[in-house]
């Protein structure tokens, strides 16, 4: 502190060089996780209307959405299927056949050092669009869960590297974990949304797969956003099940929660910036409103600085571009 009474905090800001010295907060490439929309059918590569640059990709072109992921240097794929056939039980979800797992297994023979980060949920495969098995227009829990560990076992079969079940239903790591042991895939860890509020700003991404609900919404097993205590709770509950990975989703409004799930556990943490947060910037973008670059770099250094370790983003392959500049 000077003669004055003040003291000079703009002495580490004078330069860039000074700026870069002093950071507290770094992304890298490494932090990005980049999600892919695999379709089953041929020769398509069809751009979601409502995420711009963002596509639907048939199995037969995928390698050219890898050539470009690995070229960039990002090491994790997120993959979401959209199947030909739909039904009530998701019935593709848990094929060994089914477009994820083919997917999953073209990826890891052509692209070994690409992590496979599985989505493992019922949504993008019911003919409903819920998330588990339906009675009477609810969403059966204890229904739901062999299904999902199917998936998850025709998934690890496939050679996902992470299974990530999103379906937000009580018990579904326990579920999951137990029937990943018993299937000799002790090793093959669990990416949870363990946080998975019933947000608005999902509208995009169910463009994208296909998976608005038919009736209803998902209110009754996401949880409400008003509510912070809930959230320590579904992530103390799953890091007692055998989670490995926590999700936060979405993100950007959310920042609060990644910072306490961050303080209280010692479980890597992951931000899921998700379709409406992408579409948004874009959207603003496209219209000369903001200077996008900026603003994602911004944008995803506070999820970094709330204390995620890990950022499931849109715009991984963009940002990939402006780190390597």
């Amino acid at each position: 502190m000077n003669d004055l009474g003040f003291d000079r905090h703009r002495r580490l800001r004078r330069s860039a060089s000074m700026r870069a010295l002093v950071r507290e907060t770094h992304l890298r490439t490494e932090d990005l996780i980049y999600p892919i929309f695999v379709l089953e059918e041929e020769g398509q590569k069809n751009e979601v209307p409502s995420m711009p640059g963002v596509y639907q990709i048939s199995l037969d072109r995928l390698a050219e959405e890898m050539d470009e992921v690995v070229a960039l240097g990002i090491r994790a794929v997120l993959l979401f299927g959209i199947p030909k056939v739909k039904d009530a039980v998701g019935s593709e979800a848990y094929n060994d056949e089914g477009i994820i797992q083919q997917a999953t297994r073209f990826i890891k023979e052509n692209y070994p050092n690409v992590l496979v980060v599985a989505d493992t949920c019922l949504c993008e495969y019911t003919d409903h669009g819920h998330c588990g098995v339906i009675h009477d227009h609810f969403v059966h829990n204890d229904e739901s869960l062999p299904l999902l560990v199917q998936t998850a076992v025709s998934q690890a079969k496939a050679g996902a590297d992470i299974i990530a079940p999103s379906n937000m239903m009580d018990g579904f790591v326990a579920a999951i974990r137990q029937g990943l042991d018993e299937a000799g895939f002790e090793n093959i860890p669990i990416m949870s949304y363990a946080i998975k509020y019933a947000s608005a700003f999902y509208g995009p991404f169910r463009d994208a797969v296909g998976s608005t609900p038919q009736f209803g919404d998902r209110k009754t097993y996401q949880m409400d956003p008003a509510n912070r205590l809930e959230a320590q709770r579904e992530a103390e509950s799953d890091i007692m099940e055998g989670a490995d990975f926590l999700i936060v989703k979405p993100a950007m409004t959310y920042l609060d929660i990644i910072r306490e799930v961050r303080d209280r556990f010692n479980l890597p943490v992951v931000a899921y910036n998700v379709s409406g947060e992408f579409s948004m910037v874009k959207a603003a973008a496209q219209n000369g409103w903001i200077d996008e670059q900026q603003i994602v770099l911004e944008k995803l250094t506070s999820m970094k600085r709330a204390g995620a370790d890990l950022i499931i983003t849109y715009f991984a392959k963009d940002v990939a571009k402006w780190l390597q500049q």
